[in-house]
């Protein structure tokens, strides 16, 4: 697959780890669901990096000095529902203050186009630097459209967050949004016939809510 410089593939082997056992069919809801939170935690900590600081006097036990603080209210969490609600508490381990919206998509079975039917977001979010969650980015349609109406909104400084991406996905949100960094905590082979990533890990929402 071409590299693309808006796009950052995590590889670390404490990632590395928990995705194995997040794959495994006999993983159950409750480590799925934990492991979903470690790795987005794990993926927030390197995609953070350039986060808005300020500058503050900091009394120690010894003396005053000047130290960097992430900007109170700069950080809104977004995740595309419902799968992408498994991600937000290891956002929020963080930047626990961070406000969250949320957008809501499915997937036509048919045509495996993505479909808008919920949208909720804080207000002044055109100011803030918004993560938009999703654990898989399979065809990348639902990436493309939720980044699309984040803009149209006034956001200027999205970054887009997903567990496990295939190359057809991240070629799409690359092409489409090279202003948009994508950070994957690990790239697959390819999608199937029913747009589905292998070797992936099936359906993320049914296995992180237990509906299947």
């Amino acid at each position: 697959m071409k590299n693309y410089k808006n796009v950052t593939v995590l590889d670390h082997p404490l990632i590395r780890h928990k995705i194995a056992i997040l794959r495994d069919k006999n993983t159950g809801t409750k480590q799925f669901r934990e492991l979903v939170e470690e790795i987005t935690t794990l993926m927030a900590f390197e995609s953070f990096k350039e986060v808005p600081t300020k500058t503050v006097n900091v009394t120690t036990p010894l003396e005053k000095c000047e130290q960097e603080m992430v900007v109170e209210g700069s950080v809104a969490i977004v995740p595309i529902l419902r799968a992408g609600l498994g991600m937000v508490s290891g956002v929020h381990t963080l930047f626990p203050t961070a406000k969250v919206g949320h957008i809501g998509m499915y997937r036509n079975e048919e045509t495996l186009e993505p479909q808008e039917y919920y949208c909720k977001l804080p207000d002044g979010i055109e100011k803030m630097q918004v993560v938009l969650l999703d654990p898989m980015l399979a065809t990348g349609g639902s990436a493309c459209d939720a980044i699309a109406l984040l803009k149209k909104r006034g956001c200027k400084s999205i970054k887009l967050m997903n567990v496990i991406g295939a190359p057809e996905g991240v070629k799409k949100v690359a092409e489409a949004h090279p202003d948009v960094n994508v950070y994957i905590a690990t790239l697959d082979r390819c999608l199937n016939e029913n747009g589905y990533i292998l070797p992936g890990l099936g359906d993320a929402g049914d296995r992180l809510f237990g509906t299947k």
